[in-house]
């Protein structure tokens, strides 16, 4: 009696796969294909049912197909000295995933606690926001932090975490600072970069920054951004300084990141921040004469 075989779609079957998957390993040369039969049908026989069932379990454990043909033809199926590597390197690749499901889950459960804006931000961030009632900042406030974590790191948005602190407990500088960013936003396209009110706009908000500084220094908010920078340095040693805070380290340059925002800002409001920074500048400079 010769032995039994059986056609494709019972093998299929068996094995837990399709004849359509079957058609493609013998294309890949993953399972030899078989003789066909007086029908021309292919015909498989039982260690062609060993090979499948060796397929379907390294493939669902993860093995793709192109590294089981590789075990087969290294070592062949019974000795398994070629699969051993491979496994090897899988269990490698599935702990890096099982690390990058952790940290994922993480993230998720601490944007359920923080809240879905608010746990976007690193726990450096938040850390200075956690003084001030629920829902006393703005939206607008969290998604600059956003913007400036992702430009100067967890640090500089810690840092300008202070300023959005100050502005929900201190209601008469928020409402002027509403009022000067108003201000700047009306220096649109239609606004020439010589009109007066460029100059009298930069004047305002040089004068705002420096009311602001003083309430930050008044509230003793400076000496804790101090203590912010060490505590940064204590756990990230290996961060660099850019010139502009020590952002976090691998991260892209802030002169990267703010070249690659998109933005808006007519003529007339970039020569506005050209000017208040000027008058800040030489408030500096003035500081540094002073005896």
């Amino acid at each position: 009696m010769p032995p039994r075989q059986v056609k494709i779609g019972d093998a299929a079957a068996f094995a837990g796969t399709t004849p359509r998957a079957i058609r493609h390993y013998h294309e890949i040369g993953l399972l030899p294909e078989p003789e066909r039969g007086g029908d021309d049908r292919r015909r498989y026989g039982y260690e062609d049912m060993i090979r499948l069932l060796w397929i379907r379990k390294m493939a669902d454990a993860g093995i793709a197909l192109d590294d089981i043909r590789d075990a087969f033809t290294t070592a062949g199926a019974d000795s398994g000295d070629g699969v051993a590597g491979i496994l090897e390197r899988l269990e490698d690749t599935l702990a890096e995933q099982e690390a990058e499901l952790r940290r994922q889950r993480t993230a998720v459960q601490r944007m359920r606690t923080e809240g879905s804006r608010m746990g976007l931000l690193s726990d450096f961030v938040t850390e200075r926001l956690k003084s001030l009632p629920e829902g006393s900042l703005r939206q607008a406030d969290l998604d600059t932090l956003l913007v400036t974590e992702r430009i100067f790191g967890p640090l500089g948005a810690a840092v300008q975490a202070t300023r959005f602190v100050v502005l929900a407990t201190h209601p008469a500088l928020r409402e002027e600072s509403d009022r000067i960013d108003a201000a700047e936003e009306a220096l649109d396209d239609s606004v020439a970069v010589d009109d007066p009110r460029v100059a009298q706009v930069a004047v305002e908000r040089h004068a705002f920054e420096n009311a602001l500084h003083a309430v930050i220094e008044e509230s003793g908010a400076d000496e804790a951004d101090d203590a912010l920078f060490d505590a940064w340095d204590a756990l990230h040693p290996a961060t660099a300084d850019d010139g502009s805070g020590r952002r976090e380290a691998g991260s892209m340059s802030a002169f990267e990141a703010i070249g690659k925002m998109p933005y808006d800002f007519s003529p007339a409001r970039l020569r506005c921040m050209e000017l208040a920074a000027e008058l800040s500048a030489q408030d500096s400079l003035a500081a540094q004469n002073t005896p």
